[in-house]
């Protein structure tokens, strides 16, 4: 445990140093747990990294209050996005605080939580340790290189997951390694990969002028892109093009603050470029949607999508959403966040895997039709239909509640 104190003491100086470096003075204090809401009555705490968490939280929230009308949530998120997302959706919340003991105390203070709930992998020592209130985990993903990192900690993961009063994992491997790391039988719950639950009620408003300058047929997506990605995929248009020359991208960054880089790779490659972020809205062969908050907009736009971060060693973004869209599926090799999930797609035939540029661009071609673009969105549904009973599911969560 001093080791991890360190460590986090550490990552708390950084953390602090960049808000306020940056200016973001009321950001550094809400991670040492000062200011924002203080609601009164019964809340449940519950923390989600950012955005794709929270979403995904949604339908289980939803219900659960629902079930329990008496309990009120609180949020907290790692980014400010995610913080904007949940206060939009009419929560309370604020950046989540550092896991130190004292930041931790103070967010506490003057919050009635009866529980906290965290999502996936957000699982924090301090929190578990020492909270007065029991901890459940939602969603929960441990990928095997987690694994090894709280394998070098063997008390630490123990200590910790011996205090989780209840998790529902994602995946039976994830199961699997919880358990090999400590968690006991009695805290274990069923498996359900909540992203299955895509939930509509996120979604912004569609933009007519991009609706009518980027066709569904004719336009495909790459989606959340990182370095070293963009350079295959600008590559791929290029020559998908040179079969269909109206075919037209929206490439979508997962960091919008790269846009210019990007801009500079697109100009190179010879096309022609609109930025969202500008108000930009001519119909050009590549749309560099460098702003935050509108990948659904982006789904329902594109009969064909990339999914990103499996070109390089990011494990992969989820297929959830754009499945829900029913958009054709293309992606990398690099899958693990969601290896269930692609496993599925592989099985049922329902998305195609590609490495490099030229297989991009032959993947695109054999969607170029609009029929093929609807039979492989149908069989990506139908190979990530969800199979959780979600009644189920927070039945089950429910009764971790106290009463």
């Amino acid at each position: 445990m001093a080791i991890y104190r360190l460590l986090i003491s550490i990552f708390a100086l950084i953390t602090l140093a960049k808000a306020l470096v940056s200016g973001k003075f009321s950001d550094a204090g809400e991670r040492l747990g000062f200011g924002g809401p203080r609601p009164k009555g019964p809340h449940i705490w519950l923390h989600a990294a950012s955005n794709g968490e929270l979403a995904s939280s949604l339908p289980v929230i939803t219900e659960l209050q629902e079930k329990r009308p008496d309990l009120s949530i609180f949020v907290t998120c790692n980014t400010a996005t995610g913080v904007a997302l949940a206060r939009a959706l009419g929560y309370a919340a604020v950046l989540a605080p550092l896991d130190l003991r004292h930041a931790l105390r103070r967010f506490w203070k003057g919050r009635d939580f009866v529980a906290h709930i965290t999502m996936e992998a957000e699982l924090w020592p301090n929190r578990v340790l020492i909270a007065p209130f029991p901890t459940l985990v939602l969603g929960a993903r441990m990928t095997e290189s987690t694994a090894k990192g709280w394998g070098r900690f063997p008390k630490l993961a123990a200590r910790v997951l011996t205090n989780i009063q209840w998790v529902s994992v994602q995946d039976a491997a994830s199961l699997d390694r919880l358990s090999q790391l400590g968690l006991p039988q009695d805290a274990r719950g069923p498996v359900a990969d909540l992203k299955a639950y895509y939930d509509p009620q996120t979604l912004p408003k569609r933009d007519p002028q991009i609706v009518a300058d980027y066709p569904r047929a004719v336009t495909w997506l790459a989606a959340s892109t990182h370095e070293g990605e963009e350079d295959i995929i600008l590559d791929a248009h290029v020559k998908a093009r040179r079969i269909n020359p109206e075919l037209r991208l929206i490439l979508a960054p997962r960091h919008p603050h790269r846009a210019d880089q990007i801009a500079e790779m697109i100009a190179e490659k010879g096309l022609d470029c609109a930025r969202r972020s500008t108000g930009d809205s001519h119909a050009a062969s590549v749309l560099l949607a460098d702003t935050m908050g509108e990948m659904p907009n982006w789904y329902r736009q594109a009969g064909r999508v990339f999914i990103a971060g499996s070109l390089t060693d990011r494990r992969g973004h989820t297929p959830y959403e754009p499945a829900y869209f029913g958009c054709a599926l293309i992606h990398g090799p690099d899958t693990g966040n969601f290896a269930s999930a692609y496993d599925r797609l592989a099985q049922n035939n329902a998305a195609i895997c590609v490495e490099t540029a030229d297989q991009l661009a032959e993947a695109l071609a054999s969607l170029d039709a609009e029929s093929a673009q609807e039979k492989a969105g149908i069989a990506a549904q139908n190979a990530l239909r969800a199979v959780t009973n979600i009644d189920g599911l927070v039945t089950d969560l429910v009764a971790q509640l106290p009463e």
